[in-house]
C-alpha cells in the first residue's frame, strides 16, 4: 500500500515538473554565439548568413560575434555588414584577441563591443590585391565608410578615421605620420570604442544581462569550410590555372588521361565552392555548359564562331560565378597566361611526340634537301659565258644560247652586249661578272 503511494506521488511529480520546466526554459534568453575567425573572405557570408538565419528563426534575444581576424577584404567585408544591419537582434562583438582591418569595420555594426585584456582593434587601410596601398579613390569611399559605422553607434568618428587614414594626428595613441591607429582594449574603453573588457564569455554574458542565457554556438560546417577555402582570392586562381592547363594538355593527348581528370575536378570545385558560399547561381553552370557545347560543336561547324562564342561564355560564366568582377578578371587572366605558356612548352618540346599534336600543326619543313624547291634551280648555267642584252644596274637581262635570262652583277655596272660569266645560282637568282674581251674570245 506504502509502496503505491510513493509510485503516485513520484508520477505526480515527475508530472509537475514537465509542467514546469517548459516555462523556465522559455524565460531563460537565447543567446547565439558565432565565431568570426581568420580572413573576411566571400566564403565567410554563406556560414554568417546560415547562422544569423538560424538566430532569428529561434527568436535569439542576442547574437555574441567572437572576433579574431587579421582582416579581409572591402566587398566581402560590406555584404557582412549588410547581414548585420538588415537583422533586430542585439549584435555583441566580442574581440577575442583581435579585429583589425575589415574585422573593425565588422565591429563598428554591432551594438556592443566587448574586448578581452589583449584585444586591439583598428589598423583599416585598404589595400589592393597586390598587397600594396589603394588608390586615392579606394581609400576615400572606405574612410567614409569607417566613419559613417562609427556615427551610428554614437562614437567619434575621428577614431575610425585614423585607423584608415595615416595623416590623422593622435600621439597619444600611437597615430600620426605614416601610422594608423590601433586601440587596445584599454585605449579602446577610454574613447568609447568599447563597452568593457571581460576575461571570459560568460564574464561577457554576467556584463550583458545574459549570465542565464541558452548559448547556442554555430560552427561552420565542412561543406561551409571547404566553400570559404576554394572562393579564396588567391586559391581562385590555381584552380582555374589548373583547369585551363589540364585542359591544354588532354586536347594534345590520346584518349582521356590525368590531365582532363584535373581539369574536370578544378573547375567543378570552382563553381561548387562559389554556389555553397551563395556567390553563384545555377544560371552560371548553365551558361559554362552551354560555351563547352559550343566549343565541341567548333569541330564539326566551320568559320570559327562557334568557338569564340563558347570561349566568350565559360570565360562570362566564371567571372559571373565569382561576384567580383575585377578580382575575377585578374583570376581569367592568370589561368590564360598559364595556359598559353603551357602550350607554347608542349609546341616546342612535346609536339612531335604527340599525335594529336601533329594532326593539327604542320611540323614538316620545306627544304631543298628534302627535295622541296620553289622554282627550277639552274645550277647547270655556272661558269657559262653569256651577253648582256641590256645593261645590268645591276639587275637586268642576258642572253646564253639564245635563252633570255633575268640577272644582276656582282656589285659593278656592266654594259650592254658586255661578255659575262654565271658566278653563282640561287634559284630564281642568277648571278653575273664581267669578263675581259681576251676572256671572252
Amino acid at each position: 500500500m506504502k509502496l503505491s503511494r510513493y509510485i503516485i506521488s513520484f508520477c505526480l511529480l515527475l508530472f509537475s515538473f514537465f509542467l514546469v520546466a517548459p516555462s523556465v526554459i522559455a524565460n531563460s534568453p537565447t543567446v547565439y554565439k558565432i565565431p568570426v575567425y581568420k580572413e573576411v573572405e566571400k566564403g565567410l557570408y554563406a556560414f554568417l548568413k546560415r547562422s544569423i538565419e538560424e538566430a532569428e528563426d529561434a527568436k535569439a534575444d542576442a547574437i555574441i560575434f567572437e572576433l579574431n581576424t587579421p582582416g579581409g577584404f572591402v566587398d566581402s567585408a560590406e555584404k557582412i555588414t549588410n547581414l548585420l544591419d538588415a537583422t533586430s537582434i542585439r549584435k555583441i562583438a566580442y574581440i577575442n584577441t583581435e579585429a583589425l582591418s575589415a574585422g573593425a569595420y565588422l565591429a563598428l555594426h554591432t551594438d556592443e563591443i566587448y574586448m578581452t585584456p589583449s584585444g586591439t582593434i583598428g589598423a583599416a587601410a585598404v589595400i589592393d590585391s597586390a598587397g600594396n596601398a589603394a588608390d586615392e579613390k579606394a581609400k576615400s569611399a572606405w574612410k567614409a565608410k569607417m566613419i559613417n559605422a562609427a556615427e551610428l553607434t554614437g562614437k567619434n568618428s575621428v577614431y575610425a578615421q585614423a585607423m584608415v587614414d595615416d595623416s590623422v594626428d593622435l600621439p597619444e595613441f600611437r597615430a600620426g605620420p605614416g601610422q594608423l591607429l590601433t586601440l587596445t582594449s584599454a585605449e579602446a574603453l577610454e574613447v568609447g570604442y568599447s563597452n568593457g573588457t571581460v576575461k571570459s564569455l560568460g564574464e561577457l554574458l554576467e556584463k550583458t544581462n545574459l549570465a542565464k542565457a541558452n548559448v547556442v554556438e554555430t560552427e561552420e560546417t565542412f561543406m561551409e569550410s571547404v566553400a570559404r577555402f576554394i572562393t579564396h582570392p588567391i586559391i581562385v586562381p590555381i584552380l582555374l590555372s589548373i583547369a585551363s592547363l589540364g585542359l591544354i594538355v588532354e586536347l594534345y593527348s590520346p584518349g582521356f588521361g590525368v590531365a582532363g581528370t584535373m581539369a574536370l575536378i578544378s573547375i567543378g570545385l570552382f563553381f561548387f565552392g562559389h554556389l555553397v558560399a551563395g556567390l553563384a547561381g545555377y544560371e552560371t553552370i548553365i551558361i559554362f555548359v552551354i560555351g563547352v557545347l559550343l566549343i565541341i560543336a567548333e569541330f564539326f561547324l566551320p568559320g570559327g564562331i562557334s568557338g569564340i562564342l563558347g570561349a566568350a561564355a565559360i570565360i562570362f560564366s566564371i567571372i559571373l560565378a565569382g561576384g567580383n568582377i575585377v578580382q575575377m578578371s585578374i583570376a581569367v587572366l592568370i589561368a590564360l597566361t598559364v595556359a598559353i605558356m603551357g602550350m607554347v612548352i608542349i609546341m616546342k618540346f612535346f609536339g612531335k611526340r604527340l599525335k594529336a599534336f601533329n594532326k593539327i600543326i604542320l611540323s614538316d619543313a620545306t627544304t631543298t634537301e628534302q627535295g622541296y624547291v620553289s622554282n627550277e634551280n639552274r645550277i647547270d648555267l655556272i661558269g657559262k659565258v653569256a651577253v648582256t642584252m641590256t645593261a645590268l644596274r645591276p639587275a637586268g637581262t642576258i642572253r646564253i644560247d639564245n635563252e633570255r635570262i633575268d640577272a644582276v652583277s656582282d656589285g659593278s655596272f656592266v654594259a650592254k652586249d658586255k661578255h659575262v660569266t654565271i658566278i653563282k645560282v640561287e634559284g630564281s637568282r642568277i648571278v653575273v661578272r664581267e669578263v675581259a674581251e681576251e676572256e671572252a674570245t
